[in-house]
């Protein structure tokens, strides 16, 4: 990754929604490079809450500026960048039923003033970070490349999220067309490590507070859902292998492929393996409670493109869930 920074070193990059995974992730590992650079790389952070920025990155942090607001109307009259990260989004499964139309509105409203704010500067690289749901449910286990047409159902109310994200990745190219920003589309498989809050509700976090807190991974479905996964600090060097590559226009999907496995089975691996035993996997199916969750897929998604760069995944599904209940443990009550 040091020489995926190095290539970068000298520039200013805005990071929208810079206090969320990936976006807390890019941002601690430029401060990382910088303490060691003779040419560092300035961030401009876009948050909504100084004091968890200041948490996460320290208070007396240098090469790092702070833009403070709501992603749909933040102030960004007064910075100049070279390179945007657009990381800002909804995450959560329940909001995308319960809140729908904010949903909505903090992807497409939030996109299109960025972009806005983008076509008045000199970019070198906008770089949007889309989802593998735009795929929608597909069902076998066949591989998905970037032209992979969608099933999406418009109808259903959990379409929120990934349509969403649809149209703000048309409109990404919309703006590249109309005024020449140089944009990338990254669509990412579901991504975890450190930095994912003890109290976060997808499968992920729940198998690793079962670890820490030695109970039973109970399932409410049968866990046939199958996807890959992807390490946070590999969706950095992807992040960063597309944005300083001569692809300006293209999209691509990010995933560790070595990891596609169903729930059920990643269930299985973190009780068999992560706990040593110590935890067992119950199935308890609750048709009733329908809690945001996609419907059962198969999203299997062909990374070839992206690996074309020289880019690889570099940590197992074994690594990350270590990776992950260590943090989980050491910032439980924060």
């Amino acid at each position: 990754m040091e020489q995926l920074l190095k290539k970068i070193e000298g520039h200013t990059i805005l990071v929208t929604g810079a206090t969320g995974l990936i976006g807390q992730t890019f941002v601690k590992s430029i401060l990382k490079y910088n303490k060691s650079a003779t040419n560092t790389i300035n961030v401009i952070a876009q948050i909504r809450n100084k004091a968890k920025a200041i948490q996460l990155f320290g208070e007396r942090t240098y090469n790092i500026d702070y833009v403070i607001g709501d992603i749909s109307k933040v102030d960004l009259s007064n910075i100049n960048v070279d390179y945007i990260i657009h990381a800002a989004s909804q995450t959560s499964s329940r909001d995308f039923v319960t809140n729908p139309v904010k949903t909505i509105s903090v992807a497409i409203d939030g996109t299109r003033h960025i972009l806005e704010f983008a076509k008045k500067q000199s970019l070198k690289r906008f770089v949007y970070l889309s989802t593998m749901e735009v795929y929608g449910t597909p069902q076998s286990d066949e591989k998905i490349d970037e032209l992979q047409p969608t099933n999406l159902d418009t109808m259903q109310v959990r379409s929120c999220y990934p349509e969403s994200k649809r149209m703000c990745e048309n409109l990404c190219v919309s703006y590249a067309s109309e005024y020449g920003i140089p944009i990338n589309v990254l669509r990412l498989t579901q991504t975890f490590g450190p930095g994912v809050s003890y109290y976060d509700g997808r499968v992920f976090a729940e198998f690793a507070r079962c670890v820490i807190e030695n109970k039973n991974i109970t399932l409410k479905t049968k866990g046939d859902t199958k996807r890959s996964y992807l390490y946070t600090e590999d969706a950095i060097s992807a992040i960063l292998k597309v944005m300083t590559a001569d692809v300006a226009g293209e999209v691509f999907n990010v995933a560790n492929e070595n990891t596609y496995c169903s729930i059920y089975e990643m269930a299985k691996l973190v009780a068999q393996t992560i706990s040593k035993g110590s935890i067992d996997v119950v199935i308890a199916e609750d048709h009733s409670n329908y809690n945001g969750y996609a419907q059962t897929l198969h999203m299997k998604l062909d990374t070839s493109k992206l690996c074309s760069l020289g880019w690889t995944a570099s940590t197992s599904l074994t690594q990350m869930f270590v990776e992950l209940i260590h943090w989980m443990r050491e910032h439980k009550y924060e």
